[in-house]
């Protein structure tokens, strides 16, 4: 006996819902869905179907974190990771082009070491003629040479990124021959040498780079104000170092001269060990000093409605670009234009992006070029280290000034 029928009972049934999923699908990857009365039926992918109370929802295609490791992705994601940018491939350019200056030095310079003769100075035995040359003159110099470019190059940086100005380099401000001028009535009337030389050179560039931010009322104006009130004082000191100069023997007056044009001549252990503490302090703080620097370069205002102290931050950035030329003016005396030059070099090098320790390896390179050149260019003359730097850089001034005033700025 058949049951009977909800419509033979008089009672019609549900219409079916739309888009209700049918429970007979007939392949794996269909679903054939039911739609209200007088529709037809839809088949989509069973990726993209609503899922049934029965049937767990597919993930579809993936994408995001989820992504599947397939090789190729893995390749494509190894690859990316191995690419470097543009400042970490100047960085590591600028290193590899110290080290080999410093092997040219070595090597090929004047009075050059065989190398069986060098390793085995280097290992530690004595090499008569070798091992003096290499201990006591050419890695003392080297040492110096890297350590000073290093601190000139940062310190140029710094002063040129807060002023937005490719001239506002100490020795064009005036902050070098602050320096220069302490050290040279140091030694001229107090007989100060080491880290007494360095301190009195310390307190003449601070003096001075005070001086300028003075002039340039506070920090109101710390543009093209500033740049012209260093070049003023800056002219002051070298007619103060030419009369110092006149007012002593002709023998301290040579060593002053010797002095004043940079010379990595005088290096010793202890003068470079004595650079390597001042670096040592002062190097970490360009850390915290380039997030201070590029909020600088959004603007006077829009750096103080972002909470940042823009007078005490100027202030605390010329501080310590003042305390790194002074500690390497100390040691070397004021190597011409390195400062100047290391910082433009480095963001063009790095594509634009202007890098702090990128400048600082600039100039470590530039110092270590110019003491092979200096060796090397004259066959019977050693010059001095400051009048290559000197010559590299004067073009480049006349090249800035040059495309300034095409600009009009």
């Amino acid at each position: 006996m058949s049951r009977p029928t909800l419509a033979g009972r008089g009672v019609a049934p549900n219409p079916p819902t739309p888009l209700e999923p049918a429970e007979d699908s007939a392949a794996a990857d269909r679903t054939v869905l039911v739609p209200a009365a007088g529709a037809e039926p839809t088949a989509v992918s069973a990726a993209t179907a609503v899922p049934g109370p029965g049937r767990p929802r597919s993930a579809g295609p993936a994408s995001g974190p989820g992504t599947p490791k397939t090789p190729g992705n893995a390749v494509r994601r190894h690859r990316a990771g191995r690419r470097l940018g543009p400042v970490a491939r100047v960085n590591l350019l600028a290193a590899a082009g110290i080290v080999v200056a410093v092997i040219l030095n070595l090597v090929a310079g004047r009075h050059p070491m065989a190398v069986p003769d060098l390793l085995q100075a280097l290992a530690g035995q004595r090499v008569p003629g070798v091992s003096f040359m290499l201990w006591e003159d050419r890695l003392p110099q080297a040492a110096v040479g890297i350590l000073a470019g290093a601190a000139f190059g940062a310190s140029g940086a710094i002063f040129q990124r807060m002023l937005r100005n490719p001239l506002a380099s100490p020795d064009v401000i005036g902050v070098g021959y602050g320096a220069s001028a302490a050290a040279v009535a140091g030694m001229l009337f107090l007989g100060a040498q080491g880290i007494g030389l360095s301190l009195i050179a310390c307190a003449g560039a601070l003096a001075v780079a005070l001086l300028i931010y003075a002039i340039a009322d506070a920090g109101k104006h710390t543009g093209a104000r500033l740049i012209l009130a260093g070049i003023a004082v800056a002219a002051m000191l070298q007619g103060i170092i030419s009369y110092l100069l006149t007012r002593t023997d002709i023998r301290m007056a040579s060593d002053a001269l010797r002095w004043l044009t940079g010379s990595l001549s005088a290096s010793t252990w202890e003068r470079a060990g004595m650079l390597g503490a001042a670096l040592a302090i002062l190097l970490p703080l360009l850390v915290p000093a380039a997030a201070k620097l590029r909020i600088l370069e959004l603007g006077d205002d829009t750096a103080a409605g972002l909470g940042l102290r823009v007078r005490g931050t100027r202030l605390g950035l010329i501080l310590l670009g003042v305390g790194l030329t002074a500690v390497a003016t100390a040691v070397t005396g004021p190597l011409a234009f390195v400062s100047f030059l290391a910082g433009p070099l480095a963001l063009r090098l790095c594509a634009g992006r202007s890098h702090l320790g990128s400048a600082a390896l600039v100039g470590a390179l530039l110092v270590t070029a110019a003491t092979f050149i200096a060796t090397n260019i004259l066959h019977d003359i050693q010059l001095p280290v400051g009048v290559v730097t000197g010559a590299l850089g004067a073009p480049f001034l006349i090249w800035v000034l040059v495309r300034a005033n095409k600009e009009g700025s």
